[in-house]
């Protein structure tokens, strides 16, 4: 602590200032790039569209683990707890509309929409980017809402090796090895992680944890081989396996799963004009799960869930000259699932085409305009297009602005499911099963009446989620070091799908099943910044405004034929439009704080970071079925997080840390809030 006290004199001291000023013509030199907005290479300042990139340098700095801790402190982002993990809301659009990307190629394993982000280890990560808004133009399926991709390290020239190992609270326990070998023409980097944790409780009346403990595994490798001076192979290859154990009142289990990817790349670069990229991608995700009765050891539940993705795809890179850059690109994805309650085992595929266009016509203004097209075998094709416009008004001032198309396919449950709760006799079918089940169901006299019509309200098939992403912001740089982003968006979503009750069933009970419905927009106001004040302090932070709401619902607040009921012998009362708080889970007002303080002189930094996120509606408390500001909330809350690094010589570094220093809990509705959680953590570079 002293040597912090002692550093920050020199923080703002008159002598530095030429030091300053150097330092900040470096970062301006060292301007960062981005890969995922464009699939080329570009400054991301000049980018035309919403984007930002988390460093390395911040990653291991905040001595962040797993992708979910590093996410949620990033301006406009939330993680979002479910019950099979951690995702990720971008601009108020749902996880399921967020595609993962690992260099550039999908991950895939959703549970109800979810991809768990705690799957994901950054310990062998360069950087992370995030695009906002609709990106189905360059990715296709599942980018309606953006884009995140997780950029790895490629393979360095020599020996080098690193450990890591981290303990904190709750048994957490992580640690980290990469192994790199390097040589002119061949190169090869491995990642090895281990991550376990005793789980935590916030019900003691209760058998089952809040987190069961689990324990995970994950293993990167990654090959680069120059062929020769025009054409590169890499070769990566990922796996990944978890184990967690479970229990209910009457009953022990465990789940287990196992991810898999492997990537085949091979760039050829036959001149400065023209370069070609060839990719064939696999993925397999696969998880089963049983419950055992305790009295009996018998099995009471069981499940699978194996789902395999093919991905062939090239892509042909033109550059008839400076500033102008043209892709062409085909491929086709392959999909084929096998789960427990489906009828069948499905498969999709889905050929595809796009264009890219990246130009600066005049000076000062960039254009990007690009187009996709996916023919897909189980449902409508998809166009989806997009523009974006950059114009420098002044050295330090540039306009931007895009609009693009993007949609998100029917998942296979959504098509396909054929499940039956044994212990409460409901029923949940796909949309492609209603035609085959529910006659069956009526002809064993299960059912006793059914609410739509089975020839043509029920066999209407389901359509592909799309939305039209528009963003229109800015970007300042006040002085040298500063950067200033403002973003202004408005999703427009339309054939969301949603559950229906279409039979009920003699038992009492119903028959849900999946159609297109409401339309919902999500809109709001971004602003970002960080400003390098000195080589020793850095200051960043952001802030987002957000409504998100059902365009539908917000005609009967309009109309006035939404009431609630006070008490239960109170009469009802008639709400107005702005009772109407929108939909779940989503917080008006979001916001992030971190300071950087270092001393390379003595190689140490301490940081202190906080998130404010501001209430959020989380159930429908009085049974109108529409949230309301009369319903069930979260109410607001701030955490605050600090770590301590300190470099000893040339190769150890010892970090300190707290996450939530005030020990914030809502155990009865926030899950993935534990408490204050104390860590330590050491880092061996070789």
């Amino acid at each position: 602590m002293r040597q912090i006290l002692l550093l920050i004199p020199f923080v703002f001291s008159g002598p530095h200032a030429t030091a300053i000023e150097l330092d900040t013509v470096e970062v301006e030199r060292l301007e960062q790039v981005i890969v995922s907005a464009t699939r080329s290479i570009r400054q991301l300042s000049s980018l035309p569209m919403p984007a930002q990139i988390v460093s390395e340098k911040e990653i291991q700095q905040i001595n962040s683990l797993r992708l979910h801790d590093l996410l949620k402190e990033q301006t406009g982002l939330i993680t979002v707890p479910d019950f099979r993990g951690e995702g990720i809301q971008i601009q108020g659009m749902d996880s399921q509309y967020s595609l993962i990307l690992i260099d550039g190629v999908p991950l895939v394993g959703r549970s109800a929409g979810t991809l768990d982000l705690s799957r994901i280890a950054i310990g062998q990560v360069k950087q992370i980017e995030i695009v906002k808004g609709a990106s189905s133009s360059l990715y296709g399926n599942e980018a309606l809402g953006g884009v995140i991709n997780i950029i790895t390290h490629n393979p360095s020239k020599g020996i080098n090796s690193r450990l890591d190992y981290r303990i904190e609270s709750y048994n957490m326990q992580d640690m980290g090895i990469r192994v790199g070998v390097g040589l002119d023409r061949i190169r090869s980097e491995l990642f090895l992680n281990r991550n376990h944790s005793d789980g935590y409780d916030f019900n003691k009346a209760t058998r089952s944890q809040t987190v069961e403990p689990f324990t995970s595994y994950t293993l990167n490798n990654k090959w680069e081989l120059s062929l020769n001076n025009h054409h590169k192979l890499t070769i990566s290859a990922r796996y990944y396996n978890q184990i967690q154990e479970y229990k209910t009142q009457t009953a022990t289990g465990e789940t287990e799963a196992n991810d898999w990817n492997g990537l085949l790349k091979l760039n050829s670069k036959f001149s400065e004009t023209w370069q070609l990229e060839t990719e064939l991608y696999a993925t397999q995700y696969l998880a089963n799960e049983y419950l055992n009765t305790d009295s009996t050891n018998t099995r009471e539940y069981s499940s699978n869930f194996d789902l395999l993705l093919l991905k062939p795809e090239i892509r042909l890179h033109y550059t008839p000259w400076n500033q102008h850059h043209l892709i062409l690109g085909g491929g086709i994805t392959r999909q084929r699932l096998d789960r427990t309650y489906f009828a069948t085992k499905p498969v999709l595929e889905a050929p595809f085409a796009l264009i890219h266009y990246d130009f600066t016509p005049i000076e000062g203004l960039n254009l990007i305009i690009g187009a996709r097209y996916d023919a897909h075998n189980q449902y409508e094709s998809q166009l989806s297009p997009k523009i974006a416009v950059g114009y420098t008004l002044l050295e330090n001032l540039r306009l931007k602005s895009s609009v693009g198309y993007g949609y998100k396919a029917p998942e296979f449950r959504q098509l396909y499911f054929d499940f039956t709760n044994s212990a409460v006799g409901y029923t949940v079918l796909g949309n492609n099963a209603v035609a085959n089940k529910l006659p069956q169901m009526i002809a064993a006299g299960e059912v006793s009446n059914v609410l739509y019509d089975i020839h043509t309200e029920l066999n209407a098939k389901l359509k592909a989620e799309r939305a039209i992403n528009i963003n229109i912001g800015l970007n300042f740089r006040p002085v040298n070091g500063w950067n200033l982003n403002l973003n202004i968006f408005r999703n427009n979503i339309d054939n969301l799908i949603d559950t229906r009750v279409i039979a009920r069933k003699k038992n009492g009970q119903n028959v849900f099943s999946y159609y297109n419905i409401n339309k919902v927009y999500t809109q709001g106001i971004e602003l970002d910044s960080r400003w390098a004040i000195s080589p020793y302090l850095t200051i960043a932070g952001g802030y987002q405004w957000l409504e998100a709401k059902d365009k539908t619902i917000e005609e009967k607040f309009d109309n006035g034929e939404v009431y609630y009921r006070p008490a239960p012998l109170e009469p009802s009362v008639r709400l107005k439009t702005s009772d109407y708080f929108g939909l779940y889970n989503r917080s008006k007002h979001m916001a992030n704080l971190k300071l950087y303080l270092t001393y390379p002189a003595w190689g140490t930094s301490i940081n202190m970071r906080t998130v404010y996120r501001s209430q959020y509606g989380i159930a429908d408390s009085n049974g109108n079925n529409y949230l309301d500001i009369h319903d069930q909330f979260v109410k607001g809350y701030t955490l605050w997080n600090t770590a301590l690094n300190q470099q000893i010589g040339d190769n150890i570094t010892l970090a300190l840390g707290i996450n939530n220093i005030t020990n914030y809990t809502d155990k009865a509705n926030i899950s993935n809030l534990p408490g204050r959680q104390w860590y330590s953590r050491i880092s061996w570079q070789l």
